[in-house]
């Protein structure tokens, strides 16, 4: 039986992409990676993120416009899944490690939204691990 993880194939587009060299990257909507796209955003890993849609479609396309810096190299080193659809990961405010001392980001999914580790923590509430940027 095939498994299928949107996620997985969402975060694997964005790390062949910046690998790449590519500038943008095209992916079917939905609210999840609309999250997704929005904190890493909010956290400077990517350059902006818009979506669109063709007149006669009713589903959207999310943009994701990877972010370089002055050596023309990905921002984006390595961003890895956590947990999976066959073993999630859950974890307390107390338990959540830094990526890199602070360097890099967890994406967390909590009771109050998608949200990176560090807002977790100052909001003291735990959740679903989703993955980890670097």
């Amino acid at each position: 039986m095939a498994v299928s993880d949107p996620i997985a194939d969402m975060l694997t587009m964005i790390r062949n992409a910046s690998s790449a060299g590519l500038p943008v990257v095209k992916l079917k909507n939905s609210n999840f990676k609309y999250a997704i796209a929005k904190v890493l955003k909010q956290e400077g890993f990517i350059g902006d993120y818009s979506l669109t849609s063709a007149k006669n479609e009713s589903i959207k396309t999310l943009n994701i416009y990877i972010k370089f810096d002055e050596e023309n190299k990905p921002v984006i080193r390595k961003i890895t899944k956590l947990s999976k659809p066959g073993r999630r990961l859950y974890v307390s405010y107390r338990n959540m490690e830094r990526v890199r001392n602070g360097l890099g980001l967890t994406i967390v999914s909590t009771s109050q939204g998608v949200i990176s580790d560090k807002s977790a923590r100052e909001k003291k509430v735990g959740g679903e691990l989703i993955c980890s940027v670097l």
